[in-house]
């Protein structure tokens, strides 16, 4: 049998043991030659290998049911569920995401790329079942890693309380995204070192029965586990040890830099291409480190993604305790900001915009009612960013601007980014959050002010009339490039910087009022309760014709960038064939 003659896990069925454990080997190979070439989920996939073969060998799906916690090690299960093609012919790689998608199979129950939801989802379907006298196993694959965000507890703890099949695959490989955080970590370890059989135990103390496999790549042992929990009755952990990156030598090796990456050269795996360019995240941690020398009670926070704001494993080691990563858990990193805040201490918390979604509560409750001058950087919130429909960085201007008390700033550059970030690591009276610009370095050579207290003050950047255009963020360059253009066409238009993503300079728009009939609004964000509705709110009952610029409500899934912006009519060319029509 070949990879190209497999089209469903019943084409695997027939196999023995010593064909499935090829089959494992074929399927790494076509692994690794499509991420060298295409880059994508490195080590997750490859040391889940021997685990959805087996997986894939032993149930019966689409009766049966897997969810993958993240989804992001789904691959192999892709291979096997019809879609072989996007992995072993290159003119078909991008055939699929990266993650679970339905669209592409039935297999995939859901579209999941945010961590630790899989066992409640799982338990969804679980107790559906029972509701409707379905039939089939349901199991939950969840990585050790997302064990550290709140809602795989509560999926557990609920997990406990069912009284029907359910499997839950707690793939361990020691580590998250780098490596784990956490007390519940040393349980596991133990439980490692004890082949499964310490009286303490985590999941037995949530009431779940426990079954530890300790050859997680050991295919014989695997299919053995997984007959023998097959059509159980009752709740199941079912605790694997894996390894990251198994059978290839970089990965296995350089666990963090292979958890995901571009395209490598898989002799050496070095990457194809190693840009010079500047990078905010690398930028922003020698910053932070500067002012730890100086300043002991300055703090920086990850969620589990430490490569966002720039930490390697040697900063980190520089930041010794002024760094903390309180594993993939943003619900904890903004309210634990917000009491090192509150007890006199300098906390920065840095998380992709998408990711901070999960913490909407605490942002609202223990940050900004509480009134705790932590900080929080905000990345890849751009259309610029991530394409994942479940990775999308375009919603925290509507998320964030909206909750009372936080000041949410939108530096249009580096050199603004970091005047900005001084002063809200120095004030003391404001949640302060920080869009950073976009997802490559924009240097300006500008000298912008150190101070900003007097909020929701805009900045004139060119003073004109009859037309204004607010351009926020990473979109003031689009501005800039709309107000040449007009300039060209004998409109000399007002160019605005707002600054502040969180107010409306008032004063600053009512002068606009006197001398202009057409202002326009650029943010680089969704349009539905973000920055240029605030202000075409302000002008509703003014004779002044307000249009605003940003992204659609939707859900976008692999989208090319300059599509999506001529889909919204976010070139300059688009804008000032609107402006004009305003104009008559």
């Amino acid at each position: 049998m070949t990879l190209q003659d497999i089209h469903s896990p019943a084409d695997i069925k027939g196999l023995d043991m010593a064909q499935l454990q090829m089959l494992a080997t074929e399927i790494r190979k076509a692994l690794l030659a499509k991420l060298s070439r295409h880059g994508g989920h490195i080590g997750p996939n490859l040391g889940m290998v021997e685990m959805s073969v087996a997986m894939h060998y032993v149930f019966d799906l689409p009766t049966d049911k897997i969810v993958y916690d993240v989804s992001h090690q789904s691959y192999v299960h892709k291979m096997l569920t019809g879609r072989m093609r996007a992995f072993v012919d290159q003119s078909h790689y991008d055939d699929v995401t990266g993650y679970t998608n339905p669209d592409e199979s039935p297999t995939d129950i859901f579209k999941i790329g945010h961590t630790s939801t899989g066992v409640s989802l799982a338990g969804g379907l679980v107790k559906a079942r029972e509701l409707t006298g379905g039939h089939g196993n349901i199991i939950a694959v969840v990585g050790d890693g997302s064990l550290s965000g709140g809602e795989a507890f509560e999926g557990l703890d609920y997990a406990a309380t069912l009284k029907s099949n359910f499997i839950i695959v707690v793939n361990d490989n020691d580590m998250s995204i780098a490596e784990n955080h956490g007390g519940i970590y040393e349980n596991l370890r133990l439980l490692r070192e004890t082949d499964g059989a310490s009286q303490c135990n985590l999941f037995r103390a949530m009431g779940l029965d426990y079954r530890y496999v300790a050859g997680g790549n050991d295919m014989v042992a695997l299919v053995e586990a997984f007959r023998a929990v097959k059509d159980i009755d009752h709740p199941v952990v079912l605790h694997i040890s894996t390894q990251k990156g198994k059978g290839y030598a970089p990965a296995e090796a350089d666990k963090e830099r292979f958890h995901f990456a571009g395209p490598f050269d898989l002799a050496t795996g070095r990457p194809m291409s190693v840009s010079e360019a500047p990078d905010y995240g690398a930028l922003t941690a020698e910053y932070l480190l500067r002012m730890m020398k100086e300043d002991r009670s300055i703090v920086a926070i990850t969620a589990g993604t430490p490569g966002v704001i720039g930490f390697t494993p040697e900063l980190r080691a520089q930041a010794g305790g002024q760094f903390v990563d309180v594993g993939i858990a943003e619900q904890e990193a903004v309210a634990l900001a917000s009491g090192i805040a509150k007890g006199g201490g300098k906390p920065f918390f840095g998380v992709v915009s998408s990711f901070l979604q999960r913490a909407y509560d605490q942002l609202s409750q223990d940050l900004s009612i509480n009134g705790s001058p932590a900080v929080i950087g905000i990345f890849y919130g751009t259309v610029a960013g991530m394409t994942d429909v479940t990775h999308l960085g375009w919603f925290d201007i509507a998320l964030i601007s909206n909750i009372p008390g936080i000041v949410y700033l939108a530096p249009t550059c580096k050199e603004e980014y970091f005047a900005m970030l001084g002063w809200a690591m120095k004030q003391n009276r404001y949640p302060v959050a920080l869009r950073v610009p976009g997802t490559s370095v924009v240097e300006t050579g500008r000298m912008f002010p150190d101070d900003y207290s007097d909020i929701d003050s805009y900045a004139v950047a060119r003073r004109g009339e009859n037309v204004a255009v607010i351009a926020a963020g990473a979109f003031f360059g689009l501005g800039e490039k709309v107000a040449d253009v007009l300039k060209d066409r004998g409109i000399d238009a007002t160019l605005i910087n707002p600054r502040f993503l969180s107010g409306l300079d008032r004063q600053l728009l009512l002068e606009l009022a006197t001398d202009h009939s057409v202002v326009v609004t650029l943010e680089d964000g969704v349009l539905d309760g973000g920055f240029g509705e605030k202000v075409a709110r302000f002008y509703g009952a003014m004779p002044v014709k307000v249009q605003c610029y940003g992204i659609k409500k939707q859900f976008a899934d692999g989208y090319d960038y300059k599509s999506m912006l001529e889909a919204n009519r976010l070139t300059a060319p688009q804008i000032v064939e609107d402006v004009m029509r305003m104009l008559g």
